[in-house]
């Protein structure tokens, strides 16, 4: 279905994709190929919301040549008036004669119609070239359309034994230099990055991308259940900062949007958990505000919590060569009763990072 020619192009507008990885949000991240008489006649990438989709960049770039070309596009285009105006009406206007989409837009509103709409005009579209690696990139933007929650990434540091920290609390640093700037790019390209109190008041973080250049701050979101985060607390610098509450106190309230922040008022977990946040609550809060993806780096607590509620994703272990002894577990679970009933997780993939290795896996669900 599907040639070698196809396939090297279409890897190409992948390639252009990644270049909004870290400001086309709340959008997906798009890349389109134009192609004519078996050469490239014009590229183009999405970069930020309100400016022109990777298809308008790239007919904008090639004019009138564009009349019967290839489109190489690694999302469905668009059919509805968003930010801008529908990708399909431009495409059919310059005469495209081909498109090839990598997946189908999740989008409720667009959903399958932009394709329709080529194949109803009499363009030959086809779907599904490099479908994973273009779903693996916008896993995010996917998540928030089909499960109205962003996906979770948890970005763990740990010892060869497991442990996150020392049995007094001391973590910093478990990992090298280059597993901790590395990590500062998985920060960069999430939408936000959660924690809890319990970390803001033992580490006091300033929870924002120092370690390469980027043109956009994730917002920080902080889980206090109490709302007893310090008004001096580092992470209230800089961007943007919410705090996700079940608690009402004007006097904490107003002392912290002092300092920039803004509440989140949110149910408790339950009528025993009353000064606990609902975690599914905040997640389609989240989504709600266009959070895509989510950075964790929270505590044992936290990320317990998280995982009980099957809130996590995909897990991101920075594991370095070091034997810590008694200290912080990665998480505090219960007791199992059978093998099948553990959670599976899947390896994405396996990386030497400095002296220490990074591990990223997905859930899968349960064994049995």
């Amino acid at each position: 279905m599907f040639s070698e020619a196809d396939h090297d192009y279409m890897a190409r507008a992948l390639r252009l994709a990644q270049r909004g990885l870290f400001t086309a949000t709340p959008n997906p991240r798009v890349g389109c190929v134009l192609v004519k008489d078996g050469r490239v006649l014009a590229e183009g990438w999405h970069a930020r919301a309100g400016e022109p989709h990777a298809e308008i960049m790239a007919l904008l770039a090639a004019g009138a040549q564009a009349a019967g070309a290839t489109v190489y596009v690694t999302l469905e285009p668009c059919s509805h008036i968003g930010r801008t105006g529908p990708c399909v009406d431009a495409l059919l206007r310059a005469g495209v004669s081909r498109v090839f989409a990598a997946m189908e837009d999740p989008n409720p509103l667009v959903a399958g119609r932009g394709l329709q709409k080529l194949r109803a005009a009499g363009v030959d579209v086809r779907c599904g070239l490099l479908q994973q690696e273009a779903q693996a990139l916008n896993c995010g933007f996917i998540s928030r359309m089909t499960r109205q929650r962003p996906w979770v990434r948890s970005k763990l540091a740990l010892s060869l034994d497991g442990k996150t920290a020392l049995e007094n609390g001391a973590s910093q640093w478990i990992t090298g230099a280059a597993a901790r700037a590395d990590g500062h790019a998985w920060r960069a390209r999430a939408c936000a990055i959660l924690t809890g109190s319990g970390t803001v008041h033992s580490d006091n973080p300033q929870l924002d991308v120092r370690e390469l250049e980027t043109p956009r701050q994730p917002v920080k979101v902080v889980v206090d259940g109490r709302l007893m985060i310090p008004a001096d607390a580092h992470l209230l610098q800089g961007a943007p900062t919410w705090i996700a509450t079940a608690l009402r106190d004007e006097a904490r309230e107003n002392l912290l949007r002092d300092r920039g922040a803004d509440i989140l008022y949110l149910p408790a977990a339950s009528a025993e958990s009353r000064f606990q946040v609902d975690l599914p609550a905040l997640m389609r809060t989240l989504a709600q505000r266009e959070i895509n993806e989510v950075h964790v780096e929270a505590g044992t607590r936290l990320n317990t919590a998280l995982l009980q509620l099957g809130l996590i994703d995909e897990l991101l272990l920075y594991v370095a060569p070091v034997l810590l002894g008694p200290g912080r577990p990665l998480f505090d679970l219960p007791a199992l009763a059978r093998l099948p009933l553990a959670p599976v997780w899947e390896f994405v993939d396996a990386q030497r990072v400095g002296t220490d290795v990074r591990l990223r896996l997905q859930y899968k669900g349960l064994e049995g």
